[in-house]
C-alpha cells in the first residue's frame, strides 16, 4: 500500500478539522440566521456578514502560503462550503476562494502589492465565471453585482475586469448576486496568463468550484433533512407522528444517504485536486452533478413533508429549495458537467485499451 493509498477510501476528519467544522458552524448558526438570509434577498448579499466572515480569516485561509496567504487544503475548504449550504449564508465565499487561488496559481498575486493584501483578506471581492468555455461573449456570473473584479476566461487569455461601476443584479431563483459581465466591456481588462498552461489552471479552478458546490449542497440538504424531521416528529395522523409512515419516513432516510454520499463524494474529489489532480479528475463533476439533482429532490422532499405549510414563502424549507434549484445553475447547464465526465472517462478507457494493445504486440526479434 502505498502512502496515499489509505486517503483514498478514508474520508475521517482530523482533530484540527472537525474544530474547524465546529467554529464555523457556530459562526454561521448566529450570524446567518433564516431571517438575515431573508433580508439580504433582494441584493443577493450581505455585506456585514460578508465582513464578519473575512473577519474570522476563511478568505486568506484558501490562499496558498505563497501568495500571502494560510494554505488550508481544499477538504479544509469544504467543511466551510458546507456550513454555508446549510445555513443559506448570502456570501459569494465560494466564488472569490476559487478566483483567488487560480490568482495565486498564475502568479498574478504579489505578496508585497496592496491589490494582494485586499483580495487576500477579503476587502475587495473577487468572481469568477464558472462557465468555461462553454460560453461566448457575455455571461452570467454569479457574484458580477457585487464583485470588485471579475476573473473570467476569454479564449486561450485568463481575464480581470475592474469595473468603475458594478453592474446591475439579475433577479434569479437561487437569489445570487448575479450580473452580466462582457469581457469585451468597458471595464478596465487585464490578461493575467494565455495559453494551454493558464487554461488548464482555470480549469482546475472551475473543479474546484465544482466541488465547493456539491460541499455546499450537501450542507443545504442535510439541513433541510432536519427541518423536514422535527416538523415530521411533532405532527401526528391517527394518534402517531407521521414520521412513523412510510411515505415520510423513506424519503427522510434517501436525504440522509444523499448528505453523507455528496458529502463524501465532494470530499474524495478534493483530496485528489489537491493531491493527484490528474488521476481522478472525473470526481469534482461527478460531485457536482450528483448533488445538483439530489439537493432539488431532497429539497423537494422536505417541502412536501411540511404539507401546505411547506409550500409557504415563509416557510425556511421554501427557501433551501429555491437555492437548490437555483445554486447549480450558477454556473451554467450542470449537463455540461455531465458531458465533461463522459469525456473524461471515455479518454481515460481509450488510452488504456491502446495501452493494452501495445504490450500484447509481440516483439519481432
Amino acid at each position: 500500500m502505498d502512502r496515499y493509498e489509505l486517503r483514498r477510501l478514508d474520508y475521517t476528519l482530523s482533530p484540527d478539522q472537525i474544530d474547524l467544522q465546529s467554529a464555523y458552524s457556530k459562526f454561521f448558526s448566529t450570524h446567518s440566521t433564516i431571517e438575515v438570509v431573508r433580508a439580504a434577498e433582494p441584493e443577493g448579499f450581505d455585506k456585514n456578514l460578508w465582513e464578519r466572515l473575512c473577519a474570522t480569516g476563511a478568505t486568506s485561509m484558501a490562499v496558498p502560503e505563497s501568495a500571502g496567504g494560510d494554505g488550508a487544503s481544499l477538504v479544509d475548504l469544504t467543511l466551510v462550503a458546507a456550513e454555508i449550504g446549510r445555513s443559506l449564508a448570502p456570501v459569494p465565499w465560494i466564488d472569490h476562494a476559487c478566483a483567488v487561488r487560480l490568482l495565486a496559481r498564475i502568479g498574478a498575486l504579489a505578496e508585497d502589492s496592496a491589490f494582494t493584501q485586499d483580495v487576500v483578506a477579503g476587502r475587495q471581492l473577487v468572481a469568477l465565471d464558472p462557465h468555461g468555455d462553454d460560453v461566448e461573449g457575455a455571461r452570467l456570473v454569479p457574484a458580477g453585482s457585487v464583485a470588485d473584479h471579475v476573473v473570467l476566461r476569454d479564449g486561450d487569455d485568463i481575464v480581470r475586469l475592474t469595473a468603475e461601476t458594478r453592474p446591475a443584479r439579475v433577479n434569479n431563483i437561487g437569489h445570487l448576486p448575479m450580473a452580466w459581465v462582457d469581457p469585451a466591456g468597458g471595464e478596465h481588462r487585464t490578461v493575467l496568463a494565455s495559453g494551454p498552461e493558464a487554461v488548464a489552471e482555470y480549469e482546475l479552478a472551475l473543479d474546484e468550484w465544482r466541488v465547493l458546490t456539491a460541499a455546499a449542497l450537501a450542507g443545504l440538504v442535510e439541513k433541510t433533512m432536519q427541518i423536514a424531521a422535527e416538523f415530521a416528529k411533532s405532527r401526528y395522523t391517527m394518534g402517531v407522528p407521521i414520521s412513523t409512515l412510510q411515505s415520510i419516513s423513506h424519503p427522510l432516510a434517501n436525504m440522509a444517504i444523499v448528505v453523507e454520499s455528496g458529502r463524501n463524494l465532494s470530499r474524495r474529489a478534493a483530496w485528489f485536486l489537491d493531491n493527484e489532480p490528474e488521476e481522478r479528475r472525473e470526481l469534482a463533476s461527478a460531485a457536482f452533478v450528483y448533488m445538483a439533482d439530489e439537493a432539488a429532490r431532497s429539497a423537494s422532499g422536505a417541502v412536501q413533508v411540511q404539507g401546505g405549510l411547506g409550500v409557504t414563502t415563509e416557510a425556511a424549507a421554501t427557501a433551501y429549495l429555491v437555492r437548490a434549484r437555483g445554486w447549480p445553475l450558477a454556473g451554467g447547464d450542470p449537463a455540461v458537467s455531465a458531458r465533461r465526465i463522459a469525456h473524461i472517462i471515455g479518454a481515460r478507457v481509450s488510452a488504456e485499451g491502446s495501452q493494452r494493445a501495445h504490450l500484447a504486440t509481440p516483439v519481432t526479434v
